[in-house]
């Protein structure tokens, strides 16, 4: 994946389009459509727009937010069941993709965005990186709009680490050390936290797996037990168990994010997408600083995804809700979202004075835009095993951490188990 702002150089080189016969942003007033959304900072930014939306279209939206898991469960037993139900929907393609794609879950947006009389000739698809295009893209059909880049980072408490005498850690080993001497410097804050809860855990372990070294498959097959990945299980689940806050099993963002704001932990390992939430809570944009996960043996390999915009195939109101996702794709919106603190997906808002300026205004958002540079140029998409049934072999994977966590296994014992089950699941057909 090209570095973010790198992506400026192929959007300046592309063609100015000409301005289509026949579009019309008010050519389906009156209609309503249904957004089906994760409580999620890009969807919770839109929403607080959607009058504009209206206003522009005469079209109402809508919508259904759900938190992660129960969106995607919702989503799926409705697109089973080929229902028109809802119109939009967030997609995380590197967790659903393949199997809502070899399903026909998905419209086909390439088709709509290369239709003159659908689509907004100043739209500019060449705008979102190849890269992020490609991530959208399954059997040569375009089947969502890139709308972020994020990936999970290092939240640190700059104070904490000053008044114990702490440097930035720089491996893994030194991130553990680091927790170690918290503990003992402040016993008024918890030194570490990260995603205990089971669907949720693979999105930042495997960042460990891959830092050590390691990968979820060797030759095919799951290999877990007995090789790197069993070694970052261990690592993670002691952070957690040794260093973290009661009840991890139950944590993921929305926690964390309560967590670190408040000012009860000293560091958590949460996604990039996070930090304009995290700035909201009061003195956290003054004592904070962000950095990747320390390499390990394996080196630096930064876990880098993005969420996209879908339309339901079975939607009876497709062209409707295209427009939808044009306008909540828009230039002007990721501008607007990028002054929130999320990562643009298009070059233009990334190199444009608005956003430069942004940043240029805290040293700390320099770092974080810094961070996702890296992560466009070195990060690994790779978020779980490489199977199509993502849902089950991600819990699976969570499963075991929560094992060694919870002590009711070892770390070998759960990473064999967790081969196991993972093969199973393939035998069957899954």
């Amino acid at each position: 994946m090209r570095p973010i702002f790198a992506l400026a150089i192929a959007l300046l080189m592309a063609p100015v389009p000409i301005r289509a016969q026949g579009f019309d942003w008010q050519a389906h007033k009156g209609e309503t459509i249904d957004f089906l959304t994760e409580n999620h900072p890009w969807s919770n930014a839109v929403v607080t727009r959607l009058a504009d939306f209206t206003k522009l279209t005469g079209i109402t939206v809508r919508v259904d937010s759900l938190q992660e898991a129960q969106m995607r469960q919702r989503a799926a037993t409705l697109l089973q069941s080929k229902s028109s139900s809802f119109d939009a929907f967030m997609s995380l393609k590197s967790f659903e993709g393949t199997l809502y794609a070899s399903a026909g879950w998905y419209a086909d947006i390439g088709a709509m965005a290369a239709d003159t009389k659908l689509t907004d000739p100043g739209y500019n698809l060449i705008d979102f990186g190849a890269g992020l295009r490609a991530g959208e893209t399954f059997n040569g059909k375009l089947d969502g709009i890139p709308l972020n880049i994020e990936g999970p980072i290092v939240y640190y408490r700059k104070d904490i680490f000053e008044k114990c005498n702490i440097a930035p850690p720089t491996t893994l080993d030194a991130l553990r050390a680091a927790a170690a001497t918290i503990k003992a410097c402040d016993t008024s804050i918890i030194p570490f936290a990260a995603r205990g809860l089971k669907i949720a855990v693979p999105y930042v372990l495997s960042n460990v797996i891959h830092n050590m070294g390691g990968d979820y498959f060797a030759s095919g097959k799951p290999a877990l037990c007995g090789g790197v990945g069993e070694k970052a299980i261990d690592w993670y689940a002691g952070m957690l168990k040794d260093f973290g806050p009661p009840g991890s099993v139950n944590n993921s963002f929305l926690q964390l994010r309560e967590l670190y704001g408040q000012g009860r932990v000293a560091m958590i390992f949460e996604s990039s997408n996070e930090f304009g939430e995290i700035m909201k809570f009061a003195h956290r944009a003054d004592d904070t600083q962000v950095m990747l996960l320390p390499p390990g043996p394996g080196g630096s390999h930064p876990t880098i995804i993005g969420w996209g915009l879908s339309i339901n195939a079975f939607s009876k109101k497709q062209d409707a809700a295209w427009l939808f996702v044009q306008w909540a794709t828009s230039k002007a919106m990721d501008g607007e979202l990028a002054l929130a603190g999320i990562a643009p997906p298009r070059a233009s808002v990334a190199i444009s004075p608005d956003y430069q300026k942004f940043l240029a205004a805290s040293p700390l958002r320099q770092v974080w835009a810094a961070l996702l540079d890296n992560m466009g140029r070195t990060g690994n998409p790779e978020v779980g095993p490489p199977v199509t049934r993502q849902p089950q072999a991600r819990e699976i994977i969570g499963d075991a951490v929560d094992q060694v966590l919870l002590g009711t296994a070892s770390a070998h014992d759960a990473a064999c188990g967790a081969d196991q089950a993972i093969t199973a699941m393939l035998n069957a057909g899954n």
